[in-house]
């Protein structure tokens, strides 16, 4: 596994339009940990995850994985650098075995180049058997590994989750951004899928930016949280501060800062 660096999210400001979408958030992800980042509807977590992942650039701040800035990078540059992102829609090509598009993953680190792949030269050959073992590898690691000849399409929907989660982990990945990750599944598929992540940082150490609704996955995962509301940065700490913070409980119930509810949320 590559060395994992903090990421480091400073003064993050992004407006469309003349409409304040992120209004200079900061938070920094420490190396191996799980960091949520929670809010109501409209809190501005997509577009905080956008613009961490290139598909939005910040009007102003900055974003650093370790010494790389990555303020303003394309996409793939991005990706490059070792972050990986999960959209909460699913974007597997189903009629595609779940061994070839794990494989997909793989690209950014494959070295053959088109012609030696095509001519089937034994360097490529070589190539191709190892990145279908680590790929057998990570299948087995959340679980899929007996569903690699299957279409992506005919898995439940639970285990497509899981095979757009290890196609992300194929790109061995210093930053795994996951957005809604146990959106839509039933509560197996939910315990089962926040045990993988809990894999993930406990035994490949890779860090972790969370955005989910469901708060006792969050509660249960997450190290730290960051509470965004209207686009600000509302509040932020351990799972157990944050709940009972008056202000993420008004946040969520629209209750008055100093109401008697405070420490019922469950944020």
């Amino acid at each position: 596994m590559t060395d994992v660096l903090p990421l480091k999210v400073r003064e993050l400001t992004v407006r469309f339009a003349g409409l304040t979408a992120l209004d200079a958030i900061g938070f920094t992800v420490a190396p191996g940990t799980v960091h949520a980042v929670i809010g109501p509807n409209g809190a501005g977590k997509s577009t905080c995850f956008n613009v961490l992942s290139g598909v939005y650039r910040a009007t102003e701040g900055s974003v650093h994985l370790g010494d790389q800035e990555l303020t303003g990078l394309p996409p793939h540059r991005i990706a490059g650098l070792g972050v990986a992102r999960i959209f909460q829609n699913l974007a597997l090509p189903p009629r595609t075995t779940v061994a070839d598009s794990l494989l997909l993953g793989r690209h950014r680190l494959t070295r053959s180049g088109f012609l030696a792949a095509g001519l089937r030269l034994p360097s490529a050959v070589r190539e191709e058997r190892e990145h279908r073992e680590r790929v057998r590898e990570i299948a087995e690691f959340v679980g899929i590994a007996d569903q690699l000849d299957t279409p992506t399409g005919a898995l439940p929907y639970g285990q497509q989750k899981l095979a757009e989660l290890a196609r992300a982990l194929c790109m061995e990945p210093r930053v795994l951004l996951l957005d809604e990750p146990v959106a839509g599944m039933t509560a197996d598929e939910r315990r089962r899928t926040a045990a993988v992540i809990a894999g993930v940082r406990d035994s490949l150490g890779i860090s972790i930016v969370l955005v989910e609704h469901d708060m006792g996955v969050v509660m249960r995962l997450a190290d730290e949280v960051t509470v965004l509301d209207f686009g600000r940065r509302i509040a932020g700490g351990s799972p157990d501060r944050v709940q009972n913070d008056p202000a993420v409980i008004q946040a969520y119930l629209g209750a008055p800062a100093d109401d008697d509810t405070e420490g019922e949320a469950t944020a």
